[in-house]
């Protein structure tokens, strides 16, 4: 046998070995409803639902595992999780993440107010001198998180965010429009907060995992597959059933290429 072919198969044993390993996968995130969270014990949303079936459909068993944001990028930095799901990419993060190159979902994040107290604002010059508050470890975009002009006040959950609006230890609050909405309607709040007009960024959600030898071909078998579902009528059922609108053909192609690595 010559040189080469041993070699091909010496490559070829150690992806299978590796994709093997890689069978059963402990994947960590944050509980970030309508897109992730537990519900009786049970993990639900729209980015698990989809998430969990692309995995089915690959043949690979996931551990799912809640926790604090920052705990779940501890999580990553120790070794100790294969993966982390709702995940934004940045430049910091690519050296210790392979991204598929087909996002989960897309957020906007925006601002919530309480209506007893109203604010206007059109741009982040009109936050000057207030106390905004934010969700530790996420990325609202360099502008939100760099300006001098205002307080950023970090609370555990999104129902403590709520609760500090309300009480107006805080001026406004900061979240993502449909996590947004999630809130209002479990907490009760319609009619006491609403949602401002200005969009403090966008970015899309990935289901990432940790730069381990063989994992970036998991990244790509994912990617894969998440569009193949993404194109069935079953994908555009559980946005429905989730309220979520579907962008038209040509805003889906230009968030995919915006997000694409």
């Amino acid at each position: 046998m010559s040189y080469l072919a041993r070699l091909s198969i010496i490559v070829l044993l150690s992806c299978m070995s590796l994709l093997a390993r890689a069978e059963q996968l402990r994947i960590v995130t944050d509980p970030w409803a309508p897109y992730v969270y537990e519900e009786n014990g049970e993990p639900k949303g729209i980015d698990y639902e989809v998430t969990a079936e692309v995995f089915r459909r690959l043949g690979i068993e996931v551990r799912w595992e809640f926790m604090p944001w920052r705990r779940c990028l501890l999580m990553l930095e120790q070794g100790l999780a294969d993966g982390v799901m709702d995940i934004f990419q940045t430049s910091q993060r690519d050296s210790q993440l392979f991204y598929p190159s087909e996002p989960l979902s897309h957020v906007e994040f925006v601002l919530y107010q309480a209506n007893a107290r109203p604010h206007a604002v059109d741009d982040l010059e009109d936050l000057r001198g207030l106390n905004v508050g934010t969700s530790p470890g996420y990325n609202y975009g360099e502008a939100f998180l760099e300006s001098p002009l205002f307080r950023r006040e970090a609370a555990p959950t999104q129902e403590a965010n709520f609760g500090k609006l309300l009480l107006g230890r805080i001026d406004l609050l900061i979240t993502d429009r449909r996590v947004g909405q999630f809130m209002v309607n479990q907490l009760g709040l319609q009619g006491q907060v609403s949602e401002l007009p200005l969009v403090v960024s966008r970015q899309a959600q990935y289901l990432a995992v940790r730069r381990n030898a063989g994992m970036d071909l998991l990244a790509q078998r994912f990617a894969a597959e998440l569009r193949r579902f993404k194109r069935e009528p079953a994908y555009a059922e559980l946005q429905a059933r989730y309220h979520v609108v579907m962008p038209n053909a040509t805003e889906t192609v230009e968030q995919q290429e915006r997000s694409t690595p």
